[in-house]
């Protein structure tokens, strides 16, 4: 291969592709183009988070999803700190939708088993919205120092408004979700921290715990190091591209870190409905089926524009 470099540096589309697996896709169709190119899997608290920043200490727990039902959560070690992924115990399934009955409790279960000197918790992709009640009900205490990356920076009180719809709230759900979350007294003094909607409310109940909240994106590509100075092109995207893609997710922090740096960022999703500002934003065909042939396409094109004189 020869030509400019080129970055695929997408977060996942929920369901249908993990950001590896994107990234892959995508650097098939820089490779068809002739371009050199390198891949990073992004994560912002969300899914893939501990793919993302422990790729070779992992392990298995035996956990309860947000209807009870068991399943196996990906847990990793990250120097001394366990990394644990709320999207991999209580994940968000299109194909299964009560936003007024999932409940967070297999996370709070979790994390009261496991042993660490630190905890950092991604939060994001649940398919909860009870403000972490289940949570709290099984969690009286956090059983180590705990940092929380919230994928969005969405406040406690927004959130059944922003991402309640995402998760099957009809309208009179959304506003039934706003008076129970106004009516939990213990998170009132955490409501207004960014972050705090993360997840369906999980981050005012960590931190009523006492878990500080950081931006999930930025501390994710902190961590891992990414630097976008030195190439020609990134790429980055998720499933969905809205209104909530600005709220802190992977697209955004990477297009911010792209402007500041002077490279070329082209943000796609398999849905658009709101494009980023300041950069190009493409959206796929929207057929899951399609959305790694969509990728290959899509890294075709935009390397050959690269070799173009």
């Amino acid at each position: 291969m020869h030509g400019p470099l080129a970055l695929a540096c997408p977060a996942s589309l929920k369901g249908v592709l993990s950001s590896a697996e994107a990234a892959e896709a995508l650097g098939a169709g820089f490779a068809r183009a002739g371009i050199a190119w390198n891949e990073v899997a992004l994560a912002d608290g969300g899914e893939g988070t501990v793919a993302a920043l422990c790729r070779n200490e992992l392990g298995h727990y035996d956990v309860h999803d947000a209807f009870g039902c068991p399943r196996s959560a990906l847990v990793g070690r990250l120097d001394d700190a366990l990394v644990i992924e709320a999207a991999q115990v209580v994940p968000f399934d299109a194909g299964r939708l009560d936003p007024l009955a999932a409940s967070s409790r297999g996370l709070g279960e979790l994390l009261a088993r496991v042993q660490a000197p630190r905890l950092v918790v991604g939060l994001g992709g649940t398919a909860n919205m009870d403000a972490g009640a289940g949570l709290l009900h099984v969690l009286p205490a956090l059983p180590a120092p705990t940092t929380v990356l919230c994928d969005v920076q969405t406040t406690l009180y927004d959130a059944p408004r922003l991402f309640g719809p995402q998760k099957g709230a009809t309208p009179a759900q959304v506003a039934e979700l706003e008076a129970r979350f106004r009516s939990y007294d213990a998170l009132a003094p955490f409501a207004a921290i960014p972050g705090s909607g993360a997840a369906g409310g999980l981050g005012a109940a960590l931190a009523s715990l006492g878990a500080e909240l950081v931006p999930g994106a930025r501390t994710v590509l902190d961590l891992i190091g990414l630097d976008v100075r030195g190439y020609r092109l990134v790429v980055t995207g998720e499933g969905r591209v809205d209104a909530t893609t600005t709220e802190g997710k992977v697209p955004a922090e990477v297009a911010r870190r792209c402007v500041d740096a002077g490279v070329r960022c082209v943000v796609f999703g398999g849905v658009v409905t709101q494009p980023l500002a300041g950069v190009e934003t493409v959206a796929l065909s929207g057929d899951p089926v399609r959305a790694a042939d969509d990728l290959v396409e899509l890294g075709r094109r935009l390397g050959a524009r690269l070799v173009v004189p």
